[in-house]
């Protein structure tokens, strides 16, 4: 690295903390994706292909709480003015903590209809005990909120490692050692538990306290109010396809469905991760409204973050089913198609990613809600025509027609915000246009295989 780019990253200016946040973010998310693909790699030899799709639904259900009930503690604290204030953050970390005891007795209240609804009596047992770490997870100290909103993540991303390689080490051992869904039960416990340690351990700054300030409450409720409908609506947007799919599919090709989203999913995962880490603080301290110097920062930024999240998708797409091939074995060849066709279908998604988070940081989540509710609406809307008119292929092409609604809803958020780039979108939508073709022209015997099969 060079000595220019290397002073970029010293100091305490907007763009350094900016690039080292970046960086890290993005280090950090590669270290998560190898610990992830080789665990997976390795689960699905010692793991039986229903154990996924009964982890699967599983984990939407408990993502299903956790975003049903989401007052937006952490937005609130990254955009509020007074996001450093003691009272004010042990005042949300008391609110969090309640809920996520809440969330583990609704959890317990809801397993046995859970197992009913999908007729796998082991959801009964299961449940309970994957809730507790909603329960545990309420206890993460805040200081991680803290540091994220001024851009200081060296060491949360450290910790954050050390926390995903106890739960994957812990993972590995109990599915050798026992071959049942408990190996994924237990680890999720085993890494909850290790993140809360380590980061009240390590992370600089006070312990909370339980604390009930009324004017700090009343801010969090009156932010956490429309958060807390668009988190509704995002689980419904984010989870539908599982929702649905796995009620129309099989047990077994619904976990196979799940490795290839699990491939797919890579690009998606890093765009969100970037968004929620660092475009709130930079949206806050540069609003692109304030100067069109502040719009063209903006703009540079949205053209790197998106054009590296087009490439990662771009692989994806292009190479799916040669890496399901590679990698896994036969039983899951059908998520190979899957991956390329739902990397394709993510594309228009892509594109408009780093336009979401402008409404939180202007403190406007009414806004973001209107959003979240549109795109809620329309993926089920065109998940349920698909599924009904093509099975498997349908339901993935309906979530492609389903990003593609929704941009001009993206377009009045991003204009109200003064963020909207149309040359940046015409460009990235051309790019994901010509990158899909010619992924279908490539892998168009494993589509159309998969087509005959589950359409």
């Amino acid at each position: 690295m060079s000595v220019f780019a290397l002073n970029r990253l010293r100091g305490g200016s907007l763009s350094a903390r900016i690039l080292r946040s970046s960086l890290l973010t993005v280090g950090g998310f590669g270290f998560s994706q190898v610990i992830r693909l080789a665990s997976n790699l390795i689960l699905t030899r010692l793991l039986f292909p229903e154990a996924f799709g009964l982890m699967a639904l599983v984990m939407v259900f408990l993502m299903g709480l956790g975003q049903l009930s989401d007052v937006g503690v952490t937005p609130a604290i990254l955009q509020s003015k007074r996001g450093d204030d003691r009272d004010f953050l042990d005042t949300a970390w008391t609110i969090q903590v309640l809920r996520g005891i809440g969330l583990w007795l609704v959890a317990c209240a809801c397993a046995w209809p859970m197992a009913w609804a999908y007729s796998e009596p082991v959801l009964a047992q299961i449940l309970p005990v994957a809730a507790l770490t909603l329960l545990i997870n309420g206890f993460r100290p805040t200081r991680m909120d803290s540091a994220n909103r001024h851009l200081a993540l060296g060491r949360v991303t450290l910790l954050d490692m050390g926390t995903q390689l106890s739960g994957v080490l812990v993972g590995i051992l109990l599915a050798w050692w026992t071959g049942s869904v408990w190996a994924l039960v237990i680890s999720g416990l085993v890494g909850a538990v290790v993140e809360v340690i380590l980061n009240a351990t390590f992370l600089p700054g006070a312990r909370n306290r339980f604390r009930w300030e009324g004017p700090a409450a009343r801010e969090l409720i009156n932010f956490g109010k429309w958060v807390f409908l668009a988190t509704v609506c995002g689980f419904l947007f984010s989870q539908a396809d599982k929702i649905l799919i796995g009620k129309y599919l099989p047990l077994d090709l619904f976990g196979v469905y799940n490795i290839g989203f699990f491939l797919a999913s890579f690009p998606m995962m890093l765009g969100g991760l970037v968004t929620r880490k660092i475009l709130i603080p930079i949206y806050r301290e540069t609003p692109p409204t304030e100067s069109r110097g502040n719009f063209l920062k903006l703009r540079k930024m949205r053209f790197a973050v998106t054009a590296l999240l087009m490439a990662l998708v771009g692989v994806f797409a292009l190479l799916g089913a040669w890496l399901v091939g590679l990698l896994y074995d036969p039983r899951y060849h059908a998520a190979g198609a899957v991956a390329v066709v739902l990397a394709c279908a993510q594309m228009p998604l892509l594109v408009v990613m780093t336009y979401d988070q402008a409404a939180l940081a202007a403190g406007d989540s009414r806004r973001f809600f209107v959003l979240a509710a549109a795109r809620a609406a329309l993926m089920i809307g065109c998940l349920l025509l698909g599924l009904e008119a093509a099975g498997l292929i349908g339901a993935l092409i309906g979530q492609a027609a389903a990003h593609v609604l929704a941009y001009p809803v993206v377009v009045w958020l991003a204009r109200r915000m003064g963020a909207w780039d149309p040359l940046h979108d015409i460009i990235f939508a051309g790019l994901g246009l010509g990158l899909a073709l010619l992924a279908a022209w490539l892998n168009w015997t494993p589509i159309a295989a998969l087509a005959g099969t589950y359409g």
